[in-house]
């Protein structure tokens, strides 16, 4: 696991950028502790920062050069089938020069060009810069569990692993206002676009092709998905669980191969209780690692993490934090985010990456099975809706009740009614549109009232309303949880949740692991009709069952909890005078000119009042952006 960076400059102006990929490298230094390498010549520049993972031994260092001298390579990621496929070049008679999996990935496209992307079974994001064609080729995974962005213009190729190196070439930072616009409703923005105009995000599964001035892309895997297929039952369920079981362990024990300490995150959730279980059953002495919210009880299961430790006799440290514990980190996040992203349990991930990286250097966890297996409220919520009955009808015609009482995350009565009120407001809409509003924390109406009027004549309608249908074509007006899950793994799982784990781990310069996405999983589960992931009754009903045996009975069917951090108790109490007088004040909002000061002082009255539903993530979203702005605009002004 690394941090990468380069530069393909096509004229004398692009040249001149050349001389930052030494601090576009050095930006990156937290992802790659362990060393820093860096290739110029003319007109291209390689640079790479290096978290040892696999044979740790300087020889596999990088940039990493093929023996003949015509292929450089600058690779972040693991590549776990390395083995078979180092034997296969073996076989043909490559000579390996260092035990590592980036040389195999190397000689394999140096064969296989872009066609080697199908035979790789890990996660990464690559360049490979062909010194004789003069060209770079990039690529990322299956499912963007490693982020690339770049820049392409008239001048130059530019990639990093991260904005804040992106942004050590001196690149124009113009706000794309349709990317805000979106990221105030979903606290993220989807690939491929970014904050700025300029920089793109590569999406998963496709490829890049530099030369000649030209850029090529092209997509080598899409999820094999077919809705009639998937609902036609073509396989059994006994035979589908043990199948699901075979799959998910051979994903588990490919991700244990490692030359540094290896643990497991677990939560006491069903996802990572599972991979914890497997992963006992091939490495001896397991250590695990779970955290801990001491004034959180309703969000606390460690408990169930200590249950799930005791009965595979890991080695397991439970993190018991208080919120002061919590805040203490606050700053630091927002300082390390590069971009506006504002996902407040990367607050809980960051801390756990932190802690656990005084243990271990890579990490197994259970992302990815509630996507893949409609694990969320708003999967049971979405199979309601689609065949409501009286209880969905009355819940829907009861709006105007429940907007009387006060909704918030505070305590189980309150979150009900919130919940509630979600579940009514989606119904009124048409699937899609549901989907849409449940995946976010505001409607359109209130971001397009939220902005300025300089800020509302700078974002296009058009072109989010045409970002928006991309997103949702995968949801057709028959549409199925099976759709609804597919839009998850694009939109969700890809801009969200993959993108909190990296940020925050890689942060901590721990790599974290994900069996659930293994190809192989992925492709099978896809095949699955709704009902084997989920009815009336059971979320994730097919993992639930096919490890009921592995599993202590307690953990069978539990509702599930997330990784919830105290926002509101912080923004009233420890977070106010950073919100009322500096990031949200009156004062800043009109000199910034981005949103419109009236809007912002109904929110901040919401905050403070005995009914704010779900407005602590609305105002995360803009303490998060106004940080960033305050960091990344208002320096370069």
């Amino acid at each position: 696991m690394c941090g990468i960076t380069g530069i393909f400059a096509f004229n004398l102006v692009g040249k001149f950028n050349l001389i930052n990929v030494t601090a576009a490298t050095q930006a990156l230094h937290k992802r790659g502790p362990d060393n820093q390498g860096i290739y110029t010549d003319q007109f291209v520049g390689l640079g790479h920062r290096r978290l040892s993972i696999i044979d740790t031994s300087a020889a596999a260092h990088q940039p990493m050069w093929d023996q003949s001298k015509r292929y450089c390579m600058v690779f972040n990621g693991e590549i776990f089938n390395y083995l078979e496929l180092k034997q296969q070049l073996k076989d043909k008679g490559v000579v390996f020069h260092t035990d590592s999996d980036s040389e195999v990935l190397l000689q394999l496209y140096i064969r296989e060009k872009e066609k080697c992307l199908n035979q790789l079974n890990g996660f990464f994001a690559f360049c490979i810069y062909d010194l004789q064609e003069q060209t770079f080729f990039v690529a990322r995974d299956r499912y963007g569990i490693k982020p690339l962005l770049y820049v392409f213009d008239e001048d130059k190729f530019l990639f990093a692993s991260e904005m804040k190196s992106i942004v050590q070439y001196g690149i124009e930072k113009t706000i794309d206002y349709t990317s805000l616009y979106t990221y105030l409703q979903l606290n993220y923005i989807p690939a491929p676009h970014t904050i700025f105009t300029h920089v793109k995000k590569l999406m998963p599964g496709h490829w890049l092709r530099i030369s000649n001035k030209k850029m090529e892309e092209g997509i080598y895997y899409q999820i094999p998905y077919d809705q009639q297929k998937a609902a036609s039952d073509s396989i059994n369920y006994e035979d589908a669980k043990d199948k699901l079981k075979a799959l998910l362990e051979a994903s588990v024990q490919r991700r244990l191969i490692a030359d540094v300490p290896l643990g497991a995150f677990l939560s006491g959730g069903i996802d990572s209780s599972v991979v914890t279980g497997l992963a006992s059953k091939h490495k001896s002495n397991l250590h695990t690692f779970s955290i801990g919210f001491r004034d959180e009880k309703f969000f606390d299961e460690t408990e169930y993490a200590k249950l799930v430790a005791a009965h595979f006799k890991t080695d397991h440290t439970v993190f018991s934090l208080t919120n002061a514990d919590l805040y203490e980190h606050v700053h630091s996040i927002l300082d390390y985010i590069d971009e506006p992203f504002a996902d407040s349990s990367a607050i809980a991930v960051y801390i756990l990456s932190r802690e656990t990286r005084k243990h271990a250097t890579v990490a197994l966890s259970g992302d990815g099975a509630d996507e893949l297996l409609a694990g969320y409220n708003k999967h049971a919520g979405f199979l309601q809706s689609l065949r409501p009955g009286f209880k969905e009808n009355a819940v829907k015609n009861l709006l105007p009740i429940w907007n009387l009482f006060p909704a918030s995350r505070n305590n189980p009565i309150t979150n009900k009614v919130r919940q509630l009120k979600r579940f009514a407001e989606g119904m009124k809409l048409s699937p899609a549109e549901r989907y849409w509003r449940w995946a976010g924390f505001a409607d359109a109406n209130q971001i397009t009232e939220l902005f300025s009027h300089q800020s509302k004549e700078k974002w296009q309608e058009q072109e989010y309303q045409s970002r928006k249908a991309e997103i949702l074509k995968s949801m057709p007006a028959n549409t199925t949880i099976n759709d609804m899950l597919l839009t998850d793994m694009h939109l969700v799982l890809a801009n969200d949740m993959l993108t909190k784990v990296d940020l925050m781990s890689m942060a901590n310069a721990l790599e974290v692991r994900v069996p659930f996405l293994d190809f192989e999983v992925v492709n099978f589960l896809f095949s699955l009709p709704d009902n084997f992931k989920i009815n009336s009754s059971i979320r994730k009903r097919i993992l639930q069952d096919a490890f009921k045996d592995l599993l202590p009975a307690q953990l069978y069917n539990r509702p599930k909890k997330g990784f919830e951090v105290p926002l509101l108790k912080w923004f009233r109490n420890e977070m106010k005078s950073l919100i009322v007088d500096d990031l949200l004040s009156e004062r800043f909002i009109t000199e910034q000119g981005v949103f419109n000061y009236a809007e912002i002082a109904k929110l901040k009255a919401q905050l403070f009042s005995s009914n704010p539903g779900d407005i602590h993530a609305r105002i995360w979203g803009l303490i998060v952006f106004q940080w960033w702005w305050k960091k990344n605009m208002m320096s370069s002004r």
